[in-house]
């Protein structure tokens, strides 16, 4: 019989359990960064060796010269063309262990108080005591790295002799009078013989003491600048464009010192921009720049002219703190206002912005500015009377922008004021045609129209704009039109779209009055408002007769209004004579000439 026979053993099963993908990515995520911070304290600590290694080269590198130099005879320690002049380069691009070092060495004769000193009261007639020898290491190629200075002193062996040559002094101070530490300051004698070409800087007092130096008359060229600065120098006698400098260049006498100062600031940030009177910019405008500071007799230190971009602006960073006069140099426009006024003021390390509102030109034209006296600032609403030639006479209010419309021969149908001799809609009873330049009732079978009226299109006066008078021309009409044969209502709106609402109003604000004078005060409630149009309405009390208007204009001020400034156009040359007023001011009459296509004449007032 067979048995079989069965393991009733349990089987265990085994099971490996693996990595899911979350657990996997925060691994790697993990040991990123710890590899990373591995990885940034190695680059650290490499940098930091670096820098450590660059340190100690430049360091040996300035001490090699050091020994150099004081292995040199005491006449030969000088820099090659400098004060005192002998054999060290001003400057050399010298290697070491494979790194490029920029090596600049300054060596200066010192004047020691000890035995009195040159232009005191206890007159040094030998100076040139002992020498300074300052070497700086700079390594443009070395990430952070920061240039090593060392300074020596450097004495003769022999006791000194009188000197037959004197001493140069440069001051450089700021706008304030502040002693500005760091100028870069060169001098130049290319006379001397070895010719003298000296860089060096000035001390925290603002100073520069070349001892030492050879006597020369007129010799010493000296332009002092900084970083971020402006710059200023001398100018040789006789020079080209500028014969008779005010700081000519400098002459050093024997056993004499020379002091010459210098005021530098810092660089400025102007932006112009040209716009019309209602503030729209105007492109490709050229004006000139003339600064206030003058470097001879009538020449000014900078004259530039400029071109604003496609924007109507230009803009520069580099501008020197002074004040610049701006004039056109434009075939197009002439130049109506600038706010600030003339001179445009430039502070150091400023921005300013100086808006130039220019306009068509149109003959002969003559700028007006009145300022008040004891302020120098602009005078708003000052009345100014221009006459002249041929019985002309004219009379404007400083401050005031204005619109006019002088044609409407272009027809209806124009809803904004673009092409000037168009309007908006007029009632069939108005003839703008028979008589270009002229508004008037029509003429049908031999008589006029009883009456008719004529709507603007929408001026733009480019901001928010107060309103002010409604003047139109001529100032009177035949009498057999009867009383009021021409009047006016005036509307204005903030915005200016197809679906805004026009209301016309006229004295008091009220829809059912009307403008009737020659020179009308328009209602303040238009204050405030930027759009505006104007309704022309023309009767007449004998069919026989009808009123003209030939001109129609509405002065306003906005934003581009220039301050304390008219124009007038179309002058023909010769004398003139303006007559200025305002309430609180004594008036002034000025006589002058127009001898030009545009003048500026300033006028001031006194309370």
């Amino acid at each position: 019989m067979i048995k079989k026979h069965y393991s009733t053993t349990p089987v265990s099963t085994i099971y490996s359990r693996a990595f899911t993908l979350i657990e996997t990515l925060v691994g790697v995520a993990v040991f990123l960064v710890v590899a990373m911070a591995a990885y940034q304290a190695y680059v650290s600590l490499f940098a930091l060796v670096s820098a450590s290694q660059y340190k100690v080269l430049a360091i040996n590198l300035a001490n090699e010269q050091f020994e150099i130099i004081r292995n040199l005879t005491y006449s030969d320690v000088g820099v090659v063309g400098g004060v005192p002049n002998g054999k060290v380069p001003y400057q050399q691009t010298l290697t070491r262990g494979g790194v490029p070092f920029l090596v600049t060495t300054v060596i200066r004769n010192i004047d020691l108080a000890q035995d009195g000193q040159i232009g005191s009261t206890t007159n040094d007639t030998s100076p040139a005591d002992n020498r300074l020898v300052e070497v700086t290491v700079d390594c443009s190629t070395c990430k952070g790295f920061v240039p090593i200075v060392l300074s020596t002193n450097i004495a003769p062996k022999n006791l000194e002799n009188s000197s037959t040559n004197g001493a140069l002094f440069v001051k450089v101070f700021d706008a304030n009078g502040q002693p500005i530490p760091g100028a870069s300051v060169n001098v130049v004698n290319s006379s001397a013989i070895p010719a003298i070409n000296i860089n060096d800087t000035t001390d925290a007092n603002g100073m520069l003491q070349i001892v030492d130096v050879p006597p020369g008359n007129n010799a010493y060229a000296v332009s002092v600048t900084k970083s971020g600065y402006s710059s200023d120098r001398t100018y040789p006698v006789g020079g080209s464009g500028n014969p008779s400098p005010s700081k000519p260049d400098a002459t050093v006498l024997a056993q004499q010192m020379t002091q010459v100062s210098f005021s530098i600031g810092k660089l400025s940030t102007v932006n112009y921009s040209t716009v019309t009177p209602t503030c729209a910019p105007v492109s490709g405008v050229t004006f000139i720049a003339t600064s206030s500071k003058m470097i001879g007799t009538g020449v000014p230190k900078s004259m530039k002219t400029i071109t604003t971009n496609a924007s109507g602006v230009y803009s520069s960073n580099t501008v020197e703190w002074d004040g610049y006069t701006i004039g056109l140099n434009d075939a197009t426009y002439n130049l109506a206002g600038l706010n600030p006024l003339n001179p445009v003021m430039v502070n150091p390390g400023s921005t300013q912005n100086a808006m130039i509102v220019v306009v068509p030109r149109s003959g002969n034209t003559l700028m007006v500015t009145v300022k008040d006296s004891a302020t120098g600032l602009p005078l708003s609403g000052a009345s100014v009377t221009l006459t002249g030639p041929a019985s002309y006479s004219s009379t404007q209010t400083t401050g005031l922008g204005f619109l006019t419309q002088t044609d409407w021969s272009g027809g209806s149908g124009q809803s904004d004021f673009s092409n000037t001799k168009a309007y908006l809609i007029d009632d069939g009873h108005v003839d703008v045609t028979s008589s270009p330049g002229d508004a008037k009732l029509r003429l049908f079978f031999g008589a006029y129209d009883a009456a008719g009226t004529l709507e603007s299109s929408t001026f733009d006066t480019g901001s928010v704009s107060n309103f002010y008078n409604l003047i139109r021309l001529p100032s009177d009409e035949p009498l057999a039109t009867g009383t009021s044969s021409v009047r006016f209502q005036f509307a204005t709106n903030a915005t200016s779209t197809a679906t805004t609402t026009w209301t016309y109003r006229g004295p008091g604000g009220a829809t059912t009055t009307y403008y009737t004078s020659a020179n009308s005060v328009i209602d303040p409630i238009h204050s405030g408002d930027r759009y505006a149009r104007y309704k022309l309405y023309l009767s007449t009390a004998s069919t026989s007769y009808t009123p003209t208007v030939s001109d129609v204009s509405f002065t306003f001020t906005s934003s581009c209004t220039p301050p304390g400034q008219v124009i007038f156009q179309s002058l023909a040359l010769g004398s003139y004579t303006a007559t200025v007023g305002k309430v609180g001011y004594a008036t002034s009459t000025v006589t002058f000439n127009v001898d030009s296509n545009w003048k500026e004449q300033q006028i001031t007032l006194s309370p």
